[in-house]
C-alpha cells in the first residue's frame, strides 16, 4: 500500500523514544584467562553499540583519529630510528620500518573517509560509503605483509644468528615502540567502535600487533643478555603466529562488511521496534546493511485491511521514525506496508513467480 524512504539528519539524543538503547545483544562475553588473552588481540564489540549519531560527525571523528594516531606512530618511529643508528640493530630496524608502514595505513583510510562523504550520484545511488570497506582490504593486506615479514626475519635469524649490542638501549627502544603502538591501537579501536568503522578497528588491531612486535625486541634483548641467542628468532616466530590470529579476525570483520553481514541482535532490535509501533500487526522481510558508518533498513509491515492509503503511508513514516531513533547508526529505512495476507494475496501473485 505504501513505501517510504526518508533520511533523518537530526541527532538521536534529542528525542525520548521508548525503544531506548539498552537492548541486550545476546553475545557471549569472554571469560577466564584465555578469554582475556584473546580480548587483547580481538576486542569484543557490538555492531550497534557506542556509536555517535551523525555520519558526517563520524567521518570527522575518524579523520581526527587518523591524524592523531599518524602523528603518534611517526614520532615513535623517529625515536626508534635514532636508536637504530646508535645500536646498529637489525631487529630494531625491522620493527622501526614496521612502525613507519603502520603509520602509512592512515593514508588509504583517510582517503576512504573523504570519498565516503560524497553525495550519491545517478551511477552510485547508495553513495560512496563502501570506500571504507575497500580501505579495510588494504589494511588486511598490510597485516598479512607484516606477518610474512616478521616470519621471514625470524627464520633468517635462525639461519644467521647475530649478536645484540647495547642491550639497555634496545630495551628502551622496544618499550617505546610498544607503548606508542598500544596507545594508537586503543585509540583507533575505541574510535572505530564508536563510529562503526570496521576498517579503523582492523587498523587498530594492526597497530596492536606492531606493539607486540616491538615488545619482542625487549624480550629478545633480555634473552641475549642471559646468553640465550635463539631468544630473538623464537620470539619472532611467536609474534608471527599472533599476527596471523589478528589477520584472521580482521579479515573476517572486513569480509562481513563486504558481504552485508550485520549483528543478528540488530535485526532482533529492529523487529522489536517495528512491532512496538502502534498500528503494525506484523513485520516480515527485515533487511539491514552497512554503508560506511550508517545502517539502512528495509522491512514489510502488515496493517489492518481497512486502513486507508493515506493512513498506511503515515504509518510507514512513523515506523521509519521510530527506527531511526530506536536503532543507533540507522539513518534511513524503506518501509512497505500491506494489508492482511488474505487481502494481499492477489497482489503478491504478480511478483511471486519472479522470486
Amino acid at each position: 500500500m505504501s513505501t517510504t524512504e526518508h533520511e533523518h539528519k537530526h541527532p538521536h539524543g534529542e528525542h525520548g523514544h521508548g525503544h531506548g538503547h539498552g537492548h541486550g545483544h545476546g553475545h557471549d562475553h569472554r571469560s577466564g584467562i584465555l578469554g582475556k588473552i584473546k580480548e587483547i588481540f580481538v576486542p569484543h564489540s557490538h555492531d550497534s553499540a557506542d556509536k555517535i549519531d551523525s555520519a558526517l560527525e563520524a567521518s570527522k571523528e575518524g579523520m581526527r583519529c587518523l591524524k592523531i594516531s599518524f602523528a603518534g606512530l611517526i614520532l615513535t618511529a623517529l625515536i626508534q630510528t635514532v636508536i637504530v643508528i646508535y645500536t646498529n640493530s637489525v631487529a630494531l630496524l625491522g620493527d622501526t620500518l614496521h612502525n613507519y608502514a603502520d603509520a602509512l595505513t592512515a593514508i588509504p583510510l583517510a582517503i576512504a573517509f573523504i570519498v565516503g562523504r560524497r553525495l550519491a550520484t545517478r551511477a552510485y545511488t547508495y553513495g560512496f560509503g563502501r570506500a571504507e570497506d575497500l580501505a579495510g582490504i588494504i589494511v588486511v593486506v598490510l597485516i598479512a605483509a607484516s606477518s610474512a615479514y616478521a616470519g621471514y626475519e625470524a627464520i633468517k635469524r635462525f639461519i644467521h644468528p647475530s649478536d645484540v649490542k647495547h642491550i639497555g638501549v634496545l630495551i628502551v627502544a622496544g618499550v617505546v615502540g610498544f607503548i606508542g603502538n598500544e596507545i594508537v591501537a586503543q585509540y583507533r579501536i575505541r574510535t572505530g567502535r564508536r563510529i562503526g568503522s570496521a576498517a579503523l578497528i582492523a587498523d587498530g588491531l594492526h597497530a596492536r600487533t606492531d606493539g607486540f612486535t616491538s615488545l619482542a625486541v625487549v624480550l629478545s634483548a633480555i634473552g641475549a643478555w642471559l646468553g640465550f641467542s635463539l631468544a630473538d628468532p623464537i620470539i619472532g616466530l611467536l609474534i608471527t603466529i599472533a599476527i596471523l590470529f589478528v589477520l584472521r579476525d580482521a579479515a573476517r570483520e572486513v569480509y562481513r562488511r563486504l558481504m552485508d553481514a550485520v549483528d543478528p541482535a540488530l535485526v532482533d532490535q529492529t523487529e522489536q521496534v517495528i512491532r512496538e509501533t502502534p498500528g503494525v500487526l506484523d513485520v516480515t522481510d527485515v533487511r539491514l546493511r552497512w554503508l560506511g558508518h550508517s545502517l539502512r533498513a528495509e522491512a514489510s509491515i502488515t496493517v489492518d485491511s481497512a486502513t486507508s492509503l493515506v493512513d498506511a503511508h503515515h504509518l510507514s513514516h512513523e515506523v521509519e521514525h521510530q527506527l531511526v531513533h530506536g536503532v543507533r547508526r540507522l539513518t534511513s529505512a524503506t518501509i512497505h506496508s500491506e494489508p492482511l495476507a488474505a487481502d494481499s494475496a492477489p497482489a503478491h501473485d504478480l511478483v511471486s513467480h519472479h522470486q
